[in-house]
C-alpha cells in the first residue's frame, strides 16, 4: 500500500452499482421526453434519438474511463493527470452540475407526486432540507436503496411502453423544417441524460474487483462495464421508446401534454391505462407511477447532496479547499460541506421559475464536466487506450466541447450561474491556498522531478511469538483496561485500533498529505499515550493503530484479518435510537463478518 493510500471496502457489484446509475441517469427519461415535447412538438422523436445516441456514446466513453481509472474515475482525478488547475475547473463544473441536479429532481420529484403548481416550489425546498438533514448522519447503504426504488421504476416504464405498443404510429410526426442551427440549438437544450456517467466513475474506488485483480493492481473493468452497459441500453430504448408513445398522441391532446410536460410520464401512464381499462383505471395508474417516478427522483437528490459533500472534502484534503472544509461533526461528516451542498441547492430553487429554467443551468455544469474528463483522458498518451477508443472519445469531446459553447452563447442565465459556481470556487481556492501560505511556482519537469518528495520506505511489525490482541477503542472507557489485563494475563502483544470516522464518500481513492500518525489527532494521542503509560510498569506491548476510513467496521475486520489477531475486544456502545437508525451499530456489523478463527469479546 502506498504511504498516505487508505483502500476503501471494495463492496460494490455491479447490480448495486447499476442501481446507483440508475438513480440518476434512469431518472432523465422523466423529464427529457417533455422538455423534448416542449421544445420541438410533434417533432421531437429526431431529437430524443439524438440525444440517446449521444448518451450510448458517453456510456461507452465512460466504460473506457473506468477500465483506466479504477480507483475513481471522475472528472477531478481523470483531469488531475493533467493539470491541478483542470481539475478544479472540471470539479466546479461538476459541482454546478450536482447543485442542480439536486433542484432539478426534488423539483419534479414533487411534480410527479402531484403537488399543486403554486406549492412546488415550497415543497421542492422542503424535500432538499429534510434530505440534507438526514445526510447530517452521513450516507449509508445507498446502494441498497436506491435498488429497491429503480426495480418499480423500471416495471413502470415497461407497462408504459406495454401498454402503447399497440397504439404506435408515425402518423403524427412532423418533420422538421428548421435549420441544422436552430435543430442543433435544440438539440443541446435537451442534453440533460448524461449526468450519470460521472457519478458512476466516480463509484470506481469501491467496485468490487475483475478476476484475478488485487488492491495493489485494481482492475474493475468488468463491474464497471456490465453496470454501464445494462443500464444504458435501458436508458436508450426506454427513452425512445417513451418518445415515440409520446407522438403518438394524438395532435388534439397537445395542448395537455404541453401544459403537463413537466410530469410527461406520468401522464403517458394515465392516458395509455386509460384506453385499456378506462379513465378513472387511468387516473390510479398515474398515481402510482407518479409515487415511483417521485421517489426515484428524490433518490437522486440524496446522490447529488452526498456527492456534493465528497467532492468538497476531497478538494479540502488536496488543499483546494480551505481545511476548515475537513472538520468533522461527531458522525464523521463535514459541517461546512454539508451545509454547502444544501444552501446551494435551496438557493437555486429559490431563484428558478420553473423545471425549463432548472433544465437549461443544467446542462452548462454536467456538459462541461464530462467535456473535461473526455478530453483529458483523450490527451492523455499515459493512458492505454487503443486507436480507435481514443478516436472516439475525441470525437464525444468535440460533440461536447461544441455544444457547452452552444450553452454558453445561447442561455446567458446557465452561463451566469456556471460563472458564479466556477468564481466562488476559485475565489475559496486562493483563500485557502493564500492561508496555508501557498504560491504557484512554474518549473521545468528536471526541477519539479528533483524536489519531488520520495517514497516513505514501508514499516513492518516484528513481533514476538505469542497470542495477538486488538482492541478497538474510541476513548479511555473500561475497555482499555480490560484489555490490558488479558493481555497481561495472556503474555500477549496488545494492538490499540482508532477509527477516525469520515462518513463522506469522495470520488476517487482517499489520499492525504502524508501517512497519518495518532500523534497528530488530539484524541487519539490522548489514549495511547495513557495506554502506553500504563502498559509499561506490567510488562505488556503495545502496538499502537491508527487509521481514517468512512466505514470504522470494515477497517477493524481488515485489520484485524491482516494482522492475524487471535481474540478482537470491543466495547458495547449505548447509542440513541435515532442515531442508531441512520449510522448502524459497528458491533453488529464486526460480529456478522468477523473470520471464525478470531475470537470476539464485547465488553460492557
Amino acid at each position: 500500500m502506498e504511504p498516505g493510500l487508505l483502500h476503501r471496502p471494495r463492496n460494490l457489484d455491479w447490480r448495486r452499482a447499476a442501481a446507483l446509475l440508475y438513480g440518476d441517469w434512469g431518472t432523465s427519461k422523466a423529464y427529457v421526453t417533455g422538455l423534448a415535447f416542449l421544445t420541438a412538438g410533434y417533432a421531437a422523436l429526431p431529437l430524443i434519438g439524438a440525444v440517446s445516441l449521444l448518451a450510448a456514446l458517453v456510456g461507452y466513453c465512460y466504460t473506457v474511463v473506468c477500465r483506466e481509472f479504477p480507483d475513481g474515475g471522475g472528472v477531478y482525478s481523470a483531469a488531475r493527470h493533467q493539470s491541478r488547475f483542470l481539475a478544479v475547473m472540471g470539479a466546479l463544473l461538476l459541482v454546478a452540475n450536482l447543485t442542480v441536479t439536486a433542484a432539478l429532481s426534488g423539483w419534479a420529484a414533487v411534480t410527479y407526486f402531484g403537488l399543486p403548481a403554486d406549492w412546488v416550489r415550497y415543497g421542492t425546498l422542503g424535500v432538499i432540507g429534510l434530505i440534507g438533514a438526514i445526510n447530517f448522519f452521513g450516507p449509508k447503504h445507498t446502494g441498497s436503496v436506491a435498488a429497491g426504488l429503480a426495480v418499480p421504476m423500471v416495471m413502470v416504464v415497461g407497462v408504459i411502453i406495454g401498454l402503447s405498443l399497440p397504439h404506435l404510429t408515425t402518423a403524427h410526426c412532423q418533420p422538421s423544417h428548421d435549420t441544422f442551427l436552430h435543430n442543433w440549438v435544440a438539440f443541446v437544450g435537451i442534453i440533460l441524460a448524461l449526468s450519470g456517467v460521472e457519478a458512476i466513475a466516480n463509484l470506481t474506488g469501491v467496485m468490487k474487483l475483475d478476476p484475478g485483480a488485487t488492491p495493489e493492481q485494481p482492475r474493475v473493468a468488468v463491474t464497471a462495464r456490465r453496470a454501464i452497459g445494462v443500464v444504458a441500453v435501458e436508458v436508450v430504448l426506454a427513452t425512445v421508446l417513451l418518445g415515440w408513445a409520446m407522438v403518438s398522441v394524438p395532435p388534439e391532446m397537445a395542448p395537455v401534454m404541453r401544459e403537463r410536460w413537466e410530469d410527461m410520464v406520468r401522464f403517458l401512464g394515465e392516458y395509455y391505462a386509460g384506453l385499456w381499462v378506462g379513465p378513472v383505471g387511468g387516473r390510479v395508474f398515474g398515481v402510482v407511477v407518479g409515487m415511483v417516478v417521485g421517489l426515484l427522483l428524490l433518490s437522486a437528490v440524496n446522490t447529488a447532496i452526498g456527492a456534493l459533500i465528497g467532492l468538497f472534502y476531497m478538494m479540502a484534503r488536496d488543499g483546494e479547499m480551505p481545511r476548515s472544509f475537513t472538520r468533522l461533526n461527531r458522525h464523521g461528516v463535514p459541517w461546512l460541506p454539508l451545509l454547502l451542498a444544501i444552501a446551494l441547492p435551496l438557493a437555486t430553487t429559490a431563484v428558478a421559475t420553473d423545471l425549463q429554467m432548472l433544465a437549461g443551468l443544467y446542462a452548462i455544469g454536467v456538459v462541461g464536466a464530462i467535456a473535461v474528463n473526455l478530453g483529458s483522458c483523450t490527451f492523455n498518451r499515459r493512458l492505454a487506450l487503443s486507436w480507435y477508443e481514443r478516436a472516439v472519445m475525441g470525437f464525444a469531446f468535440v460533440v461536447l466541447f461544441a455544444a457547452e459553447i452552444t450553452i454558453a452563447k445561447t442561455k446567458p442565465d446557465a452561463l451566469f450561474f456556471a460563472v458564479c459556481v466556477v468564481g466562488l470556487g476559485l475565489a475559496l481556492r486562493f483563500w485557502a491556498q493564500r492561508r496555508a501560505g501557498l504560491r504557484t511556482v512554474v518549473v521545468s519537469e528536471p526541477v519539479a522531478a528533483m524536489v519531488a518528495p520520495g517514497e516513505v520506505p514501508g514499516f513492518q511489525l516484528k513481533l514476538n511469538p505469542g497470542q495477538n490482541l486488538m482492541v478497538a477503542a474510541r476513548g479511555l472507557t473500561r475497555v482499555l483496561r480490560f484489555a490490558l489485563e488479558e493481555a497481561r494475563f495472556r503474555q500477549a502483544n496488545l494492538y490499540v485500533l482508532y477509527v477516525k470516522e469520515i462518513a463522506v464518500a469522495p470520488p476517487g481513492p482517499v489520499v492525504l498529505p502524508r501517512k497519518p500518525r495518532w500523534q497528530d489527532d488530539p484524541d487519539a494521542a490522548r489514549i495511547m499515550t495513557t495506554v502506553l503509560a500504563q502498559a509499561e510498569p506490567i510488562g505488556v506491548r503495545v502496538v499502537p493503530l491508527y487509521a481514517v476510513s468512512d466505514n470504522p467496521a470494515a477497517t477493524i475486520l481488515d485489520l484485524a484479518a491482516t494482522i492475524g489477531v487471535d481474540m478482537l475486544i470491543l466495547g458495547a456502545r449505548h447509542r440513541r435510537t435515532l442515531a442508531r437508525l441512520f449510522k448502524g451499530d459497528v458491533v453488529n456489523q464486526v460480529a456478522r463478518h468477523l473470520p471464525e478463527n478470531i475470537e470476539l469479546v464485547i465488553h460492557g
